[in-house]
């Protein structure tokens, strides 16, 4: 039937909308997963324009959010439909926009906020790289390397060290997913000293050492990274009871404790300098000390699993990868160490849990 203006609204009955319960084919639903990367780009958009934190005290029309933002008032009403239309936001009434329990976690102050997350992930220097994922996976070394002409980390902390910058407030925003559920997981009551290696600025270390005030902790990072690190130990009251030891730890590792972390470190690298990287603590650790390598732990069957994703990550960026439990053991073994347990934990990391072979 014609419109008669065009103002006049449809009727919901004339138009046909595919049953929810009827099931996609093949095509659409990789249409799908290839327009993942518009969704990306668009929560990346939100959140750089801080749209959730102007949506913190309640609804919004997409006329105030242009003002606010600066930005053109179509263009965003577009950007925030697309949005609604896969959760992020929710439309309360026409055009005026509220967060949902996606979009909250995307404000600043939200306790497990992944607005850094988000931008990390997007961020132009860090999106190019994406685009050259063919280059990984036809020679098996990091694309991040032919786009930014260095490798990552020399990159972000001495060429670029804004997006440095970005980086370690990404991670420091994973880690309010990842920290509860890694106390929750795990008993450090028994440790005097905890070694916190490739600690960045210390925000494992400090919630590890606030929940367990009879440990002293010692924070191991390059001194561009762990310059960072006082400031945090500050806002956890834990200050005293840490030492700041910087240096790199292909190189060595003089530290000694009873419980030393690996968060999100062995994913960085192929096994040849993870075993450089184990043998250094070694060389340094106590014989009854244990190695906890926080990192995901791949399943062995096809099922999703984050993990999987960022594995490409790792393939393209710093040139590593994501394990399975088996890979892990045979990592350990090589290195001079035994697999003693794996704890799962509720958010998307395990603890694996090593000692002196």
């Amino acid at each position: 039937m014609p419109l008669e203006g065009a103002n006049k609204v449809i009727p919901k009955e004339t138009i046909e909308i595919a049953s929810a319960e009827q099931a996609a084919p093949p095509a659409a639903k990789l249409m799908d997963l290839v327009g993942g990367a518009f969704v990306s780009q668009a929560i990346y958009v939100a959140a750089k324009l801080g749209i959730a934190d102007l949506l913190a005290d309640g609804p919004r029309s997409a006329e105030f959010l242009a003002v606010a933002t600066s930005t053109h008032e179509r263009s965003l009403y577009r950007l925030l439909r697309s949005l609604t239309s896969v959760g992020v936001f929710t439309e309360v009434e026409p055009r005026i926009y509220g967060n949902s329990p996606m979009s909250e976690t995307l404000r600043s102050d939200h306790p497990a906020s992944t607005r850094d997350v988000a931008i990390w992930m997007n961020e132009e220097e860090h999106w190019r790289v994406y685009g050259h994922l063919l280059h990984s996976v036809k020679t098996g070394k990091p694309a991040w390397d032919v786009v930014h002409g260095e490798p990552i980390f020399p990159y972000l902390f001495s060429t670029n060290r804004e997006l440095g910058d970005i980086f370690n407030r990404a991670m420091t925003s994973f880690s309010n997913q990842t920290i509860p559920a890694i106390l929750d997981a795990y008993d450090f009551a028994a440790a005097e000293t905890i070694a916190d290696i490739g600690g960045g600025y210390g925000h494992l270390l400090g919630a590890i050492l606030k929940a367990n005030p009879q440990a002293n902790g010692v924070l191991f990072d390059l001194s561009a990274v762990a310059a960072g690190a006082p400031a945090m130990f500050e806002s956890y009251g834990v200050a005293e009871r840490v030492s700041i030891v910087e240096g790199d730890f292909n190189h060595s590792i003089p530290v000694s404790a009873d419980v030393y972390l690996l968060k999100h470190i062995i994913h960085d690298w192929y096994d040849e300098t993870n075993e450089n990287i184990l043998r250094n603590i070694g060389a340094a650790m106590p014989e009854n000390a244990r190695i906890l390598i926080i990192d995901a732990v791949l399943p062995e069957d096809d099922l999703p699993h984050f993990g999987k994703l960022l594995d490409l990550e790792m393939l393209m960026s710093p040139g590593g990868v994501e394990r399975t439990a088996s890979e892990f053991q045979e990592l350990l073994k090589n290195s001079g160490f035994r697999l003693s347990r794996i704890i799962p934990t509720s958010s998307p990391v395990s603890i694996v849990e090593a000692v002196k072979g």
